[in-house]
């Protein structure tokens, strides 16, 4: 076996397999054992698929024997969240009382993996109920990050995030509606994307309701990984037809060019609280993108704080309405402390009112969609702050709040329907930070290709060991 398989990146795995330089085996027992080895310390892996990944990866190992024609992603190493129905597994979500909800088949975006070729190791864990920028609950236990203990992993995929920064995995699966992609990537010093609303088909058939109405808007599957390639090579993946989810759209992978050069917006400080090693990594990334021939310029887009006050708005009245109900009667403390924190940061609303939360969502779109014609690619913060301590969401309400605060850039983007790459651009204080790159709707080529840009200045951390 080739030391150390579970170090190479998505690209690398399924090329080697394809042309027979490495068995698939070779690479999922190398992952394994890398499981093994580091997930005691991080807790990332929930269910471990061993014999199932060893299985499916001799059926892969055949096919390319046989000659068969293979998908993007055949034989290699990923994990999936435990929020998503698999075939025979639980979808926990993170709740004690859902840990005998098993999966008779797969969601679109596990069958769309297992469609490229990926065979799934394990499978990752999420706050309760998928719900907080923290990762910890009584079901599984807590998820640490593998840069320090004493950091969040983030949330809600930092078991995606964790598992694939410390080598567990070449890709993981994870989810965003206010996050929980783009910042445990940011915590865990890997890369992430949240991809255009309707890119990425999203059904579980163990739901008993469909999706409310803001999460049909906000929320979207998407992958984590080491690289801004395997990022790429997963979303053409993942994003593949399927029909259970009527929000799917058939919008090609790759649009048209712009004229060059591009413009690029950074925005180091929008909110005026930014943290200086944040503010100096969106500076930084706008000087990377320059080198690399883009024009760059300093100026913020239009009505970011009011995009952000729309998303808790929505959600938030939403969530009374519908989640705050399950979160108190089924969630753990931790969980139902960040819900009360979460209602209380946004006002009431009647059905007028939220009526017109869409109106005006409406209207900022509009704003940025005419500012998206000089900038096609905007930088900003992911975070205000660096990594937050681990459980800082259970202090006070000052220090909650001020919390909910730093996360406004991040939540502004979902609100708008534009997808979201977030990009690691070095290390501050041995704590990983970095930036988001946001670009037009169904444009996420273009998010990858100035992610591309920042990384090859930037380099990758991962993967690491656990500190």
């Amino acid at each position: 076996m080739k030391p150390e398989l579970w170090r190479w990146s998505a690209t690398e795995l399924a090329r080697a397999i394809a042309s027979g330089d490495i068995s698939s085996r070779e690479a999922v027992q190398s992952t394994l054992d890398r499981i093994a080895q580091v997930n005691p310390a991080l807790n990332a892996i929930v269910q471990v698929l061993a014999e199932e990944a060893l299985a499916a990866a001799d059926v892969a190992d055949a096919a390319v024997r046989a000659g068969y024609r293979l998908g993007p992603l055949h034989g290699v190493p990923v994990t999936t969240k435990v929020n998503v129905d698999q075939r025979a597994c639980a979808t926990t979500n993170g709740v004690v009382e859902f840990r005998n909800v098993i999966a008779t088949e797969d969601s679109p975006v596990v069958a769309n993996l297992r469609k490229a070729g990926a065979v799934i190791v394990g499978r990752t864990n999420t706050p309760a109920f998928s719900h907080r920028w923290f990762t910890d609950n009584d079901l599984h236990g807590a998820t640490h990050n593998p840069w320090n203990k004493g950091l969040t992993p983030g949330g809600s995929s930092g078991g995606a995030a964790s598992a694939v920064a410390a080598g567990m995995g070449a890709i993981g699966h994870g989810n965003d509606f206010g996050g929980s992609i783009r910042y445990p990537a940011y915590a865990c010093g890997v890369a992430g994307l949240r991809p255009t609303p309707g890119r990425i088909p999203a059904f579980n058939p163990s739901a008993t309701a469909d999706r409310p109405i803001t999460a049909q808007l906000m929320s979207v599957q998407g992958p984590l990984a080491r690289s801004v390639a395997d990022v790429r090579l997963a979303l053409a993946a993942m994003a593949q037809p399927d029909m259970r989810d009527g929000t799917w759209m058939p919008v090609p992978l790759q649009g048209p060019e712009f004229n060059r050069p591009i413009g690029v917006a950074i925005a180091p400080s929008p909110f005026g609280d930014e943290a200086p090693e944040v503010i100096a990594a969106v500076e930084a990334a706008g000087r990377w993108l320059a080198e690399a021939g883009f024009a760059v310029e300093e100026v913020e887009p239009p009505r970011l704080a009011e995009a952000a006050d729309v998303w808790h708005r929505l959600v938030i009245n939403e969530e009374r309405r519908a989640l705050a109900p399950l979160i108190r009667k089924f969630g753990d403390a931790r969980s139902r402390y960040n819900l009360d924190c979460h209602i209380a940061y946004a006002p009431e609303l009647d059905g007028d009112q939220v009526l017109a939360c869409f109106e005006q969502r409406l209207g900022i779109i509009r704003a940025w969609q005419l500012f998206q014609e000089r900038y096609p690619v905007i930088i900003l913060p992911v975070s205000a702050q660096l990594p937050f301590r681990f459980g800082q969401d259970q202090e006070d309400d000052a220090v909650v709040r001020a919390l909910i605060d730093a996360q406004r850039s991040l939540l502004a983007i979902p609100a708008l329907g534009f997808p979201s790459l977030a990009v690691p651009t070095g290390i501050a204080g041995g704590k990983p930070v970095g930036v988001q790159v946001v670009a037009g709707r169904f444009r996420e080529d273009v998010c990858l290709a100035a992610g591309e840009a920042i990384e090859a200045r930037a380099s990758t951390f991962t993967p690491i060991d656990p500190r």
